[in-house]
């Protein structure tokens, strides 16, 4: 294959996942004053559960001059970045937090727009290298087009709207329910991706021992499924203009995924009479195969792409794959994202991982290249980099991340 690249040229690296928020009390001040008595009894009473968040590195979240100082030694021009701490009136952070109820709706609501607007604010620190993601509640559609109409403009560089998944019982309408057509709209009109982060839509565990780990081999399948909800509920079909972003869910589980869904709709269509009676309506009514739906509308952030993933990107498509480092998350990169990017794309064709590393995060958000590209040839890989494959007794021990792995694995789901 022909490339336009040379080996001292500096690839773009724009990250498709990062992660920021505010430290807990910096978020009073983005809060109406009616809520600042009760923020400061949730905030006195409140216990972080999260490790990460109580180290010395947790300034990563939310000091602007150090993250950039950071992301200039990794190599890093450009980040979208999904929250990370914990919003006012919350247990936990969003990614994985359950809905709110009727009753606490108000409070966390106003948490998560406190949220929203820190982030305005710190990504205008860096607005041509921060992407900030809107976070929405389904419960009230109303509040979330509100939401939307109201940030999409004061980012630069908008990284759409994290659309959380419906967990199960939730009470929440599922995402094919027509009581949704507002937010697809508001969505289509204003071009802002959907963005299907990991943790999204899990079930309540409980407290026993199995609990967590049971959480942690089911993560992935929970953030999946809205896709076939929005494949098989027509909302690809009534907006053609959406785009969806599946962050941090790996990539080997695409092409069997892909498979099975069109085998679904195939059994749905070309079946027998049972499958015919029950499933068949839905399925004759959708202008596509689930294959044909993802081409078209879905693109995956795939977050510290592993070498037993790397070669599956020839199935998927090069122009679907948008890399990751995840910062600042012990299973990111940082500090390695050169030996990060060099075991999941050494020997591919330069032009191919360009793309990845950046050019088509610029396209899907809207990072303009031009600005970016001074920075990127100050800071960014060198293609030669890139192109050494780094054997695993070079692997950096000090690291977590989940691209060193020593073990290949390909996960199912």
């Amino acid at each position: 294959m022909t490339t336009t690249l040379q080996p001292n040229d500096r690839y773009l690296v724009i990250s498709s996942d990062g992660h920021a928020g505010a430290d807990l009390l910096q978020y009073r001040e983005y809060l109406p004053a009616r809520w600042h008595d009760e923020f400061d009894a949730w905030a006195a009473a409140y216990s972080n559960p999260f490790a990460d968040l109580l180290e010395a590195t947790a300034y990563r979240n939310w000091d602007s001059d150090r993250r950039l100082a950071e992301q200039d030694a990794d190599g890093v021009a450009g980040e979208v970045l999904y929250p990370n701490t914990v919003p006012p009136f919350f247990e936990q952070g969003n990614l994985v937090a359950r809905p709110p109820t009727e009753a606490d709706y108000e409070h966390r609501w106003a948490g998560l727009q406190a949220h929203n607007r820190w982030m305005v604010d710190f990504c205008a620190q860096a607005p041509d290298r921060r992407a900030g993601i809107i976070q929405i509640f389904l419960n009230r559609v109303e509040d979330a087009v509100a939401e939307i109409r109201e940030l999409a403009p004061l980012m630069k560089v908008n990284g759409g709207v994290l659309l959380p998944s419906v967990s199960p019982n939730s009470g929440l309408h599922e995402l094919w329910d027509p009581y949704y057509e507002p937010l697809w709209e508001v969505c289509e009109e204003l071009d802002l991706p959907l963005d299907i982060h990991s943790g999204s839509g899990l079930p309540d565990y409980g407290d026993l021992p199995a609990a967590r780990a049971v959480m942690l081999v089911e993560i992935p399948w929970f953030a999946h499924r809205a896709l076939w909800h929005l494949m098989f509920g027509g909302v690809f079909d009534a907006h053609p203009g959406l785009r969806v972003a599946q962050t941090e869910q790996g990539v080997a589980w695409v092409p069997r995924g892909l498979d099975t869904l069109d085998w679904f709709y195939k059994r749905m269509t070309t079946g027998g009479a049972a499958e015919a009676v029950f499933f068949g309506a839905v399925a004759e009514s959708m202008q596509m195969l689930p294959s044909e739906y993802f081409a078209q509308h879905v693109w995956i952030g795939a977050s510290f792409l592993r070498p037993s993933e790397a070669p599956l990107v020839a199935d998927i498509g090069v122009d679907r794959i948008m890399w990751g480092h995840d910062y600042p998350h012990s299973e990111g990169t940082y500090p390695y994202t050169t030996e990060g990017l060099r075991v999941a794309f050494a020997g591919m064709p330069s032009d191919d991982v360009a793309r990845m590393v950046g050019l088509t995060t610029a396209e899907f958000y809207g990072f303009d290249v031009d600005a970016l590209r001074p920075i990127a040839d100050r800071i960014g890989p060198t293609v030669a980099d890139v192109d050494r494959p780094l054997p695993p007794s070079e692997y950096p021990t000090d690291s977590t991340c989940n691209a060193f792995e020593r073990e290949a694995a390909i996960k199912a789901w």
